[in-house]
């Protein structure tokens, strides 16, 4: 957090002057009260949206004798027209419901008489202030103003078209639930209020950007999360000045703790079980509506090369596959540049009938081993970003088709040599195995430095880097948390699910790093006494029948 405030400290006077530059831009609304005249209230309104062609005003006469004037503020296409007509235009103009007998009121009690007797609607909001109210018409809300009323309503109406919910794309598993995040906030909420059923969940919402003000949760469990996490979270997203956040990735450059490392600082997923399970931990969920990613912090260096199905499998599974994930990162990091430090400077530490094979196939190369490597790696960086690039059914033939003809052509013309294609190969293959995206793009910036080192100086060029770089983790925290935790600071309780994974009912602790009150909820039995006997309940099927109807 220390490097965090300090870089902030220093940019104060630049943070200063954007802030007063935003201000005046928000001050541009005005935010006394509603105008009594409703014409030019209207007008008003009308001109701060710009009078676009979405923009929809309907007046109308209400009450059940229609004696008095009201308007309807919407944008077209933000909206559900089905709801407007139903809940809002049929109550007021129909007389569908019979006013009481009322005293003769003021039109500035029109707002509330509506509320009481009239419209249908649980989640109306009443608003004093011109800003308020385009705020709401903006996010999909419908304005309802009275005649020489000084307040409105403001109406929940929100009917945009959504993506539905959908298996993950990033991240698919084998076993697992098949539900991932979507474009709209309220449906991610949802995803996570279905699976933890705690009041204790916290859900604190705020709007970001000062021209798009788009929605951002931050999610925790209030009594698990760490409260000084919770406040520096806070902090830091109340302290971002911009006019825009299209997508949760502009919120995780604003707020990350190191700027230059290429290791991420927070961690990103589509599945809503990653999410929960992490909230659980006594960590941070960011949501931002429009983007189906979710943020996740503090984060540590040993879970971004985890995976959710490590925990729905058995232990001996999850270990193997972890240690399986551990390997194939380590040979898409060391793999090219272990070749180049072998041909270049020590031909002595391989077997003999190994040299010889590798010199007969270098024999037509007229390229140095670092050379080589380069080159065939920037080709399968350019085929890998193409083959994302390209339409979904071209795009993985390109990519196999396009490296198997590229490699046997450049083995075919002496370009590269055939152990050189099978180093690419499993390297390429290896960075696939990586959970998380942004942690195998992390090993992709750091394979070529490590190349180029190793053919300056060989194995010592590559302990060098690695000394550099286990310097480099432990200098990094994720909102106070050492990045490379627990295996330094050294955690024996909690390194049984690091680069292993215990049983599950011997995971009594939760993550002291995270979590404030780090014991089970749960009891995790280990013998037949420990199980409670099953008390069927006294009533029948027949006594809970009737008692329902």
């Amino acid at each position: 957090m220390g490097r965090y405030q300090r870089r902030k400290t220093k940019d104060a006077k630049q943070s200063q002057v954007l802030e007063n530059r935003f201000e005046e831009q928000i001050r541009k609304v005005p935010d006394d009260e509603l105008l009594h005249h409703t014409k030019g209230q209207l007008e008003e309104i009308r001109r701060l949206l710009g009078d676009s062609n979405d923009l929809v005003i309907r007046d109308f006469s209400w009450g059940h004798r229609r004696e008095w004037r009201a308007h309807l503020v919407f944008l077209d296409g933000l909206v559900k027209s089905e709801t407007i007509d139903e809940q809002i235009l049929a109550p007021l103009m129909l007389g569908t419901v019979e006013l009481p007998p009322l005293e003769p009121f003021e039109p500035d009690q029109a707002p509330e008489i509506a509320l009481r007797h009239l419209l249908p609607r649980a989640d109306a909001q009443v608003v004093l202030s011109r800003r308020e109210l385009v705020r709401g018409v903006l996010s999909g809300s419908t304005a309802l103003l009275f005649e020489g009323a000084s307040r409105g309503l403001l109406l929940n109406t929100q009917g945009w078209e959504k993506r539905s919910v959908q298996p993950p794309v990033s991240e698919s598993v084998v076993r697992g639930p098949r539900e991932g995040f979507t474009e709209t906030l309220r449906v991610n909420t949802a995803l996570i209020r279905r699976r933890i059923k705690d009041p204790d969940l916290r859900i604190v919402n705020m709007k970001i950007g000062t021209r798009t003000a788009t929605d951002v949760s931050m999610i925790y469990i209030d009594g698990l999360a760490d409260r000084k996490v919770v406040q520096e979270m806070e902090n830091r997203l109340k302290s971002i000045r911009t006019d825009s956040i299209l997508e949760s990735g502009y919120i995780e450059q604003f707020i990350e703790d190191s700027h230059w490392s290429p290791f991420p600082m927070m961690q990103n997923t589509e599945r809503s079980d990653k999410a929960v399970a992490n909230l659980l931990e006594g960590k941070l969920v960011l949501l931002v509506d429009g983007s189906p990613f979710a943020l996740i912090a503090p984060v540590v260096f040993a879970q971004l090369y985890q995976s959710p199905e490590d925990y729905y499998e058995r232990f001996l599974i999850a270990t193997l596959l972890r240690l399986i994930r551990a390997l194939s990162m380590t040979m898409a990091l060391l793999l090219p540049s272990f070749y180049i430090a072998f041909t270049s400077f020590h031909p002595e530490m391989i077997p003999s009938k190994l040299v010889i094979a590798m010199a007969a196939g270098r024999a037509t190369v007229p390229f140095p081993s670092v050379v080589e490597a380069l080159a065939m790696e920037i080709s399968i960086e350019i085929l890998r970003e193409a083959s994302v690039r390209l339409p979904g059914p071209i795009g993985p033939t390109i990519g196999i088709v396009g490296a198997l003809i590229v490699g046997e052509a450049a083995v075919r013309a002496g370009i590269v040599s055939p152990i050189m294609v099978i180093v690419v190969a499993l390297t390429t293959i290896g960075s696939f195995a990586a959970p998380s995206y942004n942690a195998a793009i992390a090993l992709r910036m750091l394979r070529f430095p490590v190349m180029l080192l190793a053919a300056a100086f060989g194995l010592y060029g590559i302990m060098l880097f690695f000394i550099f770089i286990v310097v480099h983790l432990c200098s990094l925290k994720s909102f106070g948390v050492p990045y490379l935790a627990p295996l330094t600071p050294s955690n024996l309780l909690q390194m049984g699910d690091s680069m292993i994974r215990i049983p599950l009912y011997n995971m009594r602790k939760k993550p002291n790093l995270f979590a404030e009150n780090d014991e089970l909820e749960r009891t995790n039995p280990t013998s037949a006494e420990d199980i409670e006997p099953y008390e069927p309940s006294e009533t029948t099927p027949d006594d809970r029948k009737s008692g329902d109807q």
